[in-house]
C-alpha cells in the first residue's frame, strides 16, 4: 500500500531528533555532494497533489530554478497552476541560488532542509 504524506503527522513529529540527526550524518558523509531535502505539502493546500514521498537527495549545484521545474514535472503539473516554495516556514528562496547555498543559509538543527510546497491561493489563507 503506498502512503502518502498526509497520512501521517510531518516528518519532524515522526522521528526523534536523534535519529534525524544520524541519518544525515550518513547520507552527508556517503553522499557529499547531496543536500537532504524534506519536501512537503502545506498543511491547508488543496489543490496540488500529493508526493508519494517526502526526503529527497538533491545535488548542491542545482539551482532552486532547476529544482522547482523537477518538482513542477514530479507533480505532474500544468502551466497555468500556480506553485510556491516556502523554507523552513519562513521565506520563498531566489530562485537563481543553487540549492547548496539555500541548504547552507536554511538548514535544521537536524541537518534536513526544510521545504514546503503549496498554491498562491494557500499562502493567502492565513486564517484558522
Amino acid at each position: 500500500m503506498l502512503r502518502f504524506q498526509s497520512d501521517d503527522h510531518p516528518f519532524k513529529q515522526r522521528k526523534s531528533l536523534a535519529s534525524r540527526m544520524q541519518e544525515t550524518t550518513d547520507i552527508r558523509t556517503k553522499y557529499p555532494s547531496k543536500i537532504p531535502v524534506v519536501l512537503e505539502r502545506y498543511q491547508k493546500e488543496k489543490t496540488l497533489p500529493q508526493l508519494s514521498r517526502v526526503k529527497f537527495l538533491v545535488s548542491g549545484d542545482l539551482s532552486m530554478s532547476q529544482f522547482v521545474y523537477s518538482l513542477r514535472a514530479r507533480l505532474s503539473l500544468t502551466a497555468t497552476q500556480a506553485f510556491y516554495l516556502l523554507v523552513d516556514n519562513k521565506s520563498l528562496p531566489c530562485l537563481s541560488v543553487t540549492v547548496a547555498e539555500v541548504y547552507e543559509a536554511n538548514k535544521d538543527d537536524d541537518g534536513f532542509l526544510y521545504i514546503t510546497y503549496a498554491s498562491q491561493d494557500t499562502f493567502g489563507d492565513i486564517g484558522p
